[in-house]
């Protein structure tokens, strides 16, 4: 009888006190990568983390992506995964965005209060009292020039 697909995935899989490390091929990333193959030819490479997930607990809601919770990207632990927003992942990681979204104060120490901050059409947010400085600080260069 041909192993399973789970069975394939646990022979490359390190199986830890905590965390289920993948062994097998990984992405530049640091995810674990498993082919796919049909009728003895690979049609695709699918990641780990993913596969485990879909066979041990079920599909992955529709517009949701798994996020790492012990923050291993080479885990395939389905106790570690959780289906998420792209936002909420991207939110919760050590990324720029993460902590740009995370900071409380501009530069200069002022609050990003909803009266002190006003977001970009990029989506980025602004100190609105930096933001008066500095067209105060243009407007008397302007002066001194003319």
């Amino acid at each position: 009888m041909p192993d399973s697909l789970l069975d394939k995935l646990m022979r490359r899989t390190e199986v830890t006190g905590f965390c289920w490390l993948w062994i097998g091929t990984v992405s530049n990333e640091g995810y674990g990568m498993f082919p796919l193959f049909e009728n003895g030819r690979r049609v695709a490479t699918k990641a780990a983390h993913r596969l485990f997930y879909e066979q041990l607990v079920g599909p992955i809601p529709d517009g949701l992506q798994l996020d790492h919770l012990c923050r291993v990207r080479h885990c395939v632990n389905p106790d570690h995964l959780e289906p998420v927003t792209q936002t909420a992942n991207v939110l919760r990681g050590i990324g720029p965005t993460a902590v740009n979204a995370g900071k409380t104060h501009c530069v200069h120490g002022h609050p990003f209060t909803p009266d002190n901050t006003y977001i970009n059409k990029q989506g980025n947010r602004h100190c609105r009292a930096c933001a008066i400085r500095r067209a105060a600080e243009h407007k008397a260069r302007n002066r001194k020039v003319a």
